[in-house]
């Protein structure tokens, strides 16, 4: 076993003045290390917008009627409220185990050798985006569940998991200047596919604005609009990402393009038609609580899927110079 060793006082000073820069001077976690904790981040990032997702289809929306207190005088549910409190009050403790996945993510970043800025950056921008959505639902329970807030929250989780794909991203990477891999052409249909992918899910969120699941079973506020009419626009503008990834595709295999790049596209296809299918199915099914679920779930891996093709379009090997690290005993800002 390896000992662990003294701390002085003076190592206490500095553990207090500095955490970060006092593990990494005393840690060096490898590559995989810091790649899985990277993938935790993100994988947590889709697992709260899935229980958010939960929370609403179960009408638990306003199980915690206040916020940041789960009932008046009380942090946590009281017998007198119903099941619905136990998972609305489940999805806000899941932002804690969120804020640890962010956090390890950060420490293993900043201990990681040799330093490197871009990514502890990248995991301050996590921790911060999940900061502002924590505060963004309670708004959203202090409002009674407007969809407007609503939508602003799904969309700010969104964000959230664009940084956590490009960090987990840049932990297999080096920080040499992105070399392209494709075509000026290539290049520009793909930010038509993501420019397409965004006004996927952001007609996405009026659709569940104006649709029949509020959240809760009280008169909640609907966005006023014919919620058909816009599914069948959210349809359309799948049929075109579906359209223009294929069309991607089929370019790459055209011009021999790398693995990288095709296998991202590929997946991303797969990906869609599926879906697709579940789109379809809970609309003529009338909006089944489960499938909706799952379709929250496939919004999350769409995206996470056009992020991973957009990023696969470059390479960025090691490079040679390393940033180097703060000198021992300095100090680090702690956004660092």
């Amino acid at each position: 076993m390896v000992g662990v060793p003294k701390l002085n006082r003076a190592d206490a000073v500095a553990a207090l003045r500095n955490p970060l820069a006092f593990i990494a001077d005393r840690w060096t976690p490898k590559p995989g290390t810091v790649q899985r904790a990277a993938l935790i981040a993100l994988v947590m990032s889709v697992v709260i917008v899935v229980t958010g997702g939960a929370v609403r289809l179960t009408s638990s929306g306003l199980g915690c009627p206040t916020w940041p207190e789960c009932t008046d005088g009380s942090l946590t549910p009281t017998q007198a409220l119903s099941y619905h409190s136990a998972i609305e009050f489940g999805n806000r403790m899941l932002t804690y185990v969120l804020c640890a996945a962010v956090g390890w993510a950060i420490i293993a970043a900043r201990a990681q050798k040799p330093y490197r800025r871009a990514l502890t950056r990248l995991g301050w921008a996590q921790f911060w985006l999940v900061m502002g959505n924590a505060v963004l639902g309670g708004i959203v329970v202090l409002v009674g569940l407007n969809p407007y807030t609503v939508a602003a929250h799904f969309l700010l989780a969104t964000a959230l998991t664009t940084v956590a794909v490009v960090m987990w991203q840049r932990t297999r990477e080096g920080d040499a200047a992105p070399r392209p891999l494709v075509g000026k052409a290539v290049v520009q249909l793909v930010w038509f596919l993501v420019v397409a992918a965004v006004l996927l899910i952001a007609v996405g969120t009026v659709v569940t604005g104006a649709g029949p699941h509020a959240g809760d079973s009280s008169d909640v506020r609907r966005i006023p609009i014919d919620w058909e009419t816009v599914a069948k626009l959210h349809a359309v503008l799948a049929w075109i990402v579906v359209t223009l990834t294929f069309a991607l595709w089929f370019i790459l295999k055209a011009v021999d393009a790398p693995h990288g790049p095709l296998a991202r596209t590929r997946e991303l296809f797969l990906i869609l038609l599926s879906q697709g299918v579940i789109g379809y199915v809970q609309y003529f099914t009338h909006l089944p609580e489960l499938l909706v679920g799952l379709h929250m779930l496939g919004s999350c891996l769409v995206w996470i899927g056009v992020l991973r093709v957009l990023l696969a379009l470059r390479e960025r090997p090691e490079t040679e110079l390393g940033v180097p690290e703060p000198a021992a005993g300095a100090t680090v800002p702690t956004n660092a």
